[in-house]
């Protein structure tokens, strides 16, 4: 006997029956990119863009290694210069010996506007900005560089006066080699003499851009018209799908016995869905071969200023994709970031709600979230020099009848459960497992160049004191 006056709630929990929830998924998100591509459906499984030619034009960069303690040139990169493209291994290992280690530190000028650039230099770590004197003699910024980009390549060859002034932001590690390299390496290899002759000599076709189309305009009388086509590249770019993929295996006795109230095989396979689209869209932003962050050309990155995400540097962005654009993508620390620095300058940025939340913009444009962005809060290997949090922001123009940004998929698939996903049934083994072949294909495009630019080394962890 107690002395309880009345049933108590553990005793009558057992006669109850408790409502449940569908099982929960801490690594869901929403997954706005997925939601804001545009998607094309593919009759076959290749999507080929087709451009207009375009001037032969690499990544504008100069990858380094390090070598013991010190920094050197990966030869085979050294063809980033135009003249170089097909030049002897040989030859490019020699002018990648000639590159010698220059350590500089804030507010050091690294080349005079005006003096002769008789060193190309090569940023392995580190920012620095160029300036150039404006008409009026005042001082006005060019750009901002950063690690692995290089300078000043049209006057080092020419032997002219550097056209502006470098001088860095931040502590950092150049590699420089003198003009005297090159000519020494000239001299002795005609293919590079004549490839440099034809550099030097050369239309003024800037890298990248497109073959142009011969027009005339304005004319009076009946002059002679122009005749012309539209050239094609010859080899353009396929898109194949690529896919995210697992096995799913489900006992029998399970499904058979604790699927009352709720379906377990069901619920197995919306867990698995959730996961593989996870994975497709972190695919989409940082696969190596085909990922947004790995597909952006030269022209198209920008340095921050600072380091922090600030509104001078996203109108930048919008500089460089100012048709449509449609939305920022960048991770929730960098937004956040982005938003101390308007609030420091008195700008608070609107807030506007986008598919179904309420979203940051700026100048009308959403930020958009994913922590599927690269983000880096470690300790940097290179030296002793601790980084602080860093990552990238996106901009980009969607669809296909704006030359944008567009998601791929099959038009259709067998035992399709959601557009471009597929749940197989592979049959029950002897132990009365039952496996489903899980399968995401995906892919997406970038149709033309200035369709998607990227902020880089963007710092996320300055704060500031407002009292």
């Amino acid at each position: 006997m107690t002395d309880r006056l009345s049933l108590s709630p553990d005793a009558a929990r057992q006669l109850a029956t408790a409502t449940k929830t569908a099982p929960q998924m801490l690594g869901t998100t929403p997954r706005y990119l997925l939601r804001a591509l545009p998607w094309v459906d593919l009759k076959s499984g290749v999507y080929r863009v087709n451009r207009r030619r375009t001037f032969v034009l690499g990544d504008d960069r100069i990858s380094t290694h390090t070598d013991g303690e010190a920094p050197r040139v990966v030869p085979g990169d050294l063809r980033e210069l135009p003249y170089l493209r097909d030049a002897e291994e040989s030859c490019l290992t020699e002018l990648a010996n000639a590159f010698t280690e220059v350590r500089f530190e804030p507010g050091q000028i690294l080349a005079q506007e005006g003096d002769p650039a008789d060193r190309l230099w090569i940023i392995v770590q580190g920012r620095a900005e160029k300036r150039v004197t404006g008409r009026y003699g005042e001082e006005q910024l060019i750009e901002v560089i950063g690690d692995g980009q290089f300078f000043d390549l049209r006057a080092w060859t020419r032997e002219e006066a550097t056209p502006y002034r470098v001088q860095a932001l931040t502590p950092g590690t150049a590699l420089v080699a003198e003009r005297r390299a090159l000519a020494a390496l000239a001299d002795r290899d005609e293919t590079v003499r004549s490839s440099m002759d034809a550099y030097v000599s050369g239309n003024g076709y800037r890298p990248g851009a497109e073959v142009p189309v011969d027009l005339t305009s304005g004319h009076v009388g009946e002059p002679d018209l122009p005749a012309t086509y539209v050239d094609y590249e010859d080899r353009p770019r396929e898109y194949h799908m690529t896919l995210a993929q697992t096995v799913l295996r489900v006992h029998t006795r399970v499904h058979d016995v604790y699927s009352g109230d709720v379906d377990q095989t069901r619920q197995q396979a919306l867990l698995t869905i959730e996961a593989l689209r996870e994975r497709q869209e972190a695919a989409l932003l940082n696969h190596p071969e085909f990922g947004l962050f790995h597909n952006v050309a030269p022209g198209q990155r920008v340095q921050t200023r600072t380091g922090s995400p600030t509104p001078d540097d996203l109108d930048e962005l919008l500089a460089r994709v100012w048709k449509q654009p449609s939305f920022f993508l960048a991770h929730p620390k960098a937004i956040a970031a982005f938003g101390r620095e308007c609030t420091r300058r008195g700008v608070p940025p609107v807030t506007d709600s986008r598919f179904g939340s309420p979203l940051l913009t700026w100048r009308g444009v959403p930020l958009v979230p994913s922590d599927k962005v690269p983000f880096s809060d470690g300790l940097r290997t290179n030296g002793s020099t601790a980084a602080v949090g860093t990552t990238e922001i996106l901009l980009m123009r969607v669809g296909e009848a704006d030359r944008g940004v567009v998601g791929l998929r099959p038009a259709e698939v067998a035992d399709e459960v959601e557009p471009g996903l597929s749940m197989r049934n592979m049959g029950t083994d002897q132990k009365g497992i039952t496996s489903y072949l899980m399968t995401a294909y995906f892919n997406t495009a970038v149709l033309v160049q200035d369709a998607i630019a990227v902020l880089q080394n963007v710092e996320v962890n300055n704060y500031h004191d407002y009292s």
